[in-house]
């Protein structure tokens, strides 16, 4: 029987937070479902997940909400070309914060 990884099972409450967040996101449903970053949208709005469980996973210091809204910013232009600014990415980050913070305090 293999050995359980508890710090990924840890990250696996993150990671689902992560991706319930994202898949309310109308832009970046939209972006996929247009395929604007090409036939492997999907793939991208998974690997988006996953860069963001990596920024939230990679350090101890501490993370500020405009460093997030920049990693989605640019994520969208160069992934999906796409310029989103109706005021949803800083609904994301904000979201996505305060489901790592629930996931640090173990409230997931």
């Amino acid at each position: 029987m293999e050995p359980i990884n508890v710090e990924k099972s840890r990250h696996g409450h993150l990671e689902q937070g992560i991706s319930a967040v994202l898949s309310q996101w109308n832009g970046l449903e939209m972006a996929v479902q247009n395929q604007w970053g090409g036939r492997d949208s999907t793939l991208k709005a998974q690997q988006l997940s996953a860069d963001i469980l990596s920024w939230f996973s990679q350090s101890k210091a501490p993370r500020y909400v405009e460093d997030l809204e920049n990693l989605l910013h640019e994520r969208m232009l160069l992934s999906f070309n796409t310029d989103i600014e109706d005021g949803s990415i800083e609904e994301v980050a904000e979201q996505l914060m305060i489901v790592h913070e629930e996931y640090l305090h173990g409230n997931h």
